[in-house]
């Protein structure tokens, strides 16, 4: 008799344990997201940081956070942050436009690429991480390839949707807008690849050091 009623108490506890807990993982992502999310807003909003100006056209290091925000909490609160970066980017082309900015106007452009960053880059974490073993192997290939996700996802769209018309706003003729894009995405999108990968490999591991 005993041993059932202590079973039975245990059951209980664990029912009581369980919304608590799943509580507390969403009270922790809600703060993650917004933590984040400001920092992507910050970025946003300081000249010369967040997007770096090269040309007529910007390089970022906004994917980051978004980056960051998956492997550390799960691909929700990458494509939470995702949704945020993206939302600057439209309110930047709305806001502060260049020759570009009609392109980004568009949340095909502007926003889904951003929210794809959050998804590929915790399944590349997950998968390097358990077949390696390393999280800092890890960190460094989900950033190069969140970052070529962003890279990829934007010029992509902008040349499905705006190629001729992107192509003549740079002041080159339709005919060259797979060339130009191309090249952009060379220029831009491998220096951001590259150090993506090291920035999130060096917070991966160390956040993995203060879990220990």
């Amino acid at each position: 008799m005993m041993n059932s009623k202590s079973s039975k108490v245990e059951a209980s506890n664990m029912t009581m344990v369980q919304p608590q807990a799943r509580k507390k993982l969403n009270v922790r992502r809600m703060t993650v997201i917004a933590v984040l999310s400001s920092i992507s807003i910050m970025l946003s909003m300081v000249p010369g940081i967040g997007y770096i100006p090269i040309g007529p056209t910007n390089a970022t290091i906004m994917h980051i956070p978004v980056i960051i925000g998956a492997i550390v909490e799960g691909p929700v609160v990458g494509m939470a942050v995702g949704f945020i970066f993206g939302l600057t980017s439209m309110l930047r082309a709305l806001t502060m436009p260049t020759i570009t900015s009609f392109a980004f106007i568009n949340p095909l452009v502007s926003i889904i690429p951003r929210v794809l960053i959050g998804i590929v880059a915790y399944y590349v974490y997950q998968l390097v991480v358990k077949l390696t073993k390393s999280v800092c192997l890890s960190g460094w290939l989900s950033g190069l390839i969140g970052s070529l996700v962003n890279t990829i996802g934007v010029l992509g769209m902008i040349y499905i949707l705006y190629g001729e018309r992107y192509a003549k706003a740079l002041g080159e003729s339709a005919s060259a807008a797979k060339t130009l894009i191309l090249t952009i995405a060379t220029t831009n999108g491998i220096p951001e690849a590259v150090v993506g990968g090291f920035l999130v490999s060096a917070v991966a591991v160390v956040l993995k050091k203060r879990k220990k």
